[in-house]
């Protein structure tokens, strides 16, 4: 018996990227929704982009092998997506022969259309791939562990003059992906120091004039343009963020694409509401908040919670974009991230390090792991 149209859903992953890796993948009816086929397989040691390669290509033979003529293929790896799609050139050799795989299963179906989808909507198959890799990390039950974090050996915070490499002085080894760290515009909530997190505010007319500022800053750095490629720009899908993004795109060329790792904590019930009124508010809780980066506020997302998404953003803008500079347009929270996993420094930093409406940081990521902090919090083209 065939089925005509099916949904294949796919993901893959490693513990510690690239580590012990494997994929899942499921074929439903187009129609009805039911599961016809599901796959859970460990690989190895490889990477997450190679694991979420083979996820595809699995989903892929199972939707042949029921006789299946369309296919909606639906990831939450925007790098498979995109590369598939034709709009991103497959630079890594090791992805090359499986694109080339998945290209030829993709020729066997009358049509294939590819969709990025969020990581939330490919529950299904981001179990499948959790218990492949945890098969395959000799786990029999719990939660991923965090991969691990990049070695901050060199901290220079101000750019030398002559824009040297800090490899020379750690023994970092590779060309690094350069992250150009923007916290957007003014807000009327950052005015009146109100938790501000998923709430959709826009800018005010002083934070549109910050992110034009920022904008023509980054139009006069170096090195944003390879192969004659406008330099990339990735940002929260907050409108804040997008209004700030945009300004750049406008100043650099090129498009913004969107990635739900930037987006700021969700503070749940205390959103839009001042450090005082929570405290005020949950006092217990929010005493526990402060000291325990575990504790999430009523109804939002931890600091732990905002750390993993974080590093998996990592994972995959630095494999898409390796060895290139990156335009990140952000929010406090995830853009501390950034720089507490570049540094490996503690939950501390949240608390300590301020950063400035529309304030440009720069972090750099080596491939063989090393990081290097070049810049924080830099408002000179505010003034």
């Amino acid at each position: 018996m065939t089925t005509p149209q099916v949904i294949v859903e796919a993901d893959g992953g490693s513990r510690g990227n690239p580590g012990p890796a494997g994929y899942g993948a499921v074929v439903k009816d187009a129609a009805t929704g039911k599961v016809l086929a599901e796959r859970s397989v460990g690989i190895g040691v490889a990477t997450n982009n190679v694991a979420e390669y083979q996820g595809l290509i699995a989903g892929l033979e199972a939707a042949a092998e029921l006789g299946a003529s369309t296919v909606d293929a639906r990831l939450d790896s925007k790098l498979v997506v995109e590369q598939l799609s034709g709009r991103w050139k497959i630079k890594n050799a090791a992805l090359q022969p499986l694109a080339e795989r998945a290209r030829e299963l993709v020729r066997r179906f009358e049509r294939v259309r590819f969709e990025w989808i969020p990581r939330a909507q490919n529950a299904h198959a981001d179990r499948l791939a959790n218990e492949a890799m945890d098969t395959q990390a000799g786990i029999e039950t719990g939660p991923a562990p965090e991969p691990e974090p990049a070695r901050a050996e060199q901290t220079e915070l101000w750019p030398s003059a002559d824009r040297s490499s800090p490899a020379g002085w750690t023994g970092a080894v590779g060309e690094p992906t350069k992250l150009l760290l923007l916290r957007h515009g003014q807000t009327a909530l950052s005015v009146e120091r109100r938790y501000s997190g998923r709430g959709d505010v826009p800018l005010t007319e002083l934070g549109a004039q910050q992110a034009a500022a920022a904008a023509k800053r980054l139009s006069t750095m170096d090195g944003l343009l390879v192969e004659g490629e406008p330099v990339p720009i990735v940002t929260s899908p907050l409108g804040r963020a997008r209004q700030t993004a945009q300004a750049v795109a406008d100043a650099l060329g090129g498009a913004v694409t969107e990635h739900e790792g930037l987006t700021e904590t969700d503070f749940g019930a205390w959103e839009g509401l001042t450090f005082t009124e929570a405290a005020q508010r949950d006092p217990e809780l929010h005493r526990a908040w402060l000291g325990d980066a575990s504790v999430p506020p009523p109804g939002g997302e931890s600091f732990d919670a905002v750390q993993r998404r974080v590093r998996r953003m990592l994972t995959e803008l630095t494999e898409t974009y390796a060895g290139r500079t990156v335009v990140l347009v952000s929010h406090v929270t995830p853009i501390k991230t950034v720089l507490r996993i570049a540094l490996d420094v503690g939950q501390s930093l949240l608390f300590r390090l301020h950063l400035d409406l529309a304030s440009l940081s720069i972090a750099e990521f080596y491939p063989d792991g090393n990081a290097s902090v070049r810049l924080v919090n830099d408002i000179s083209h505010l003034s």
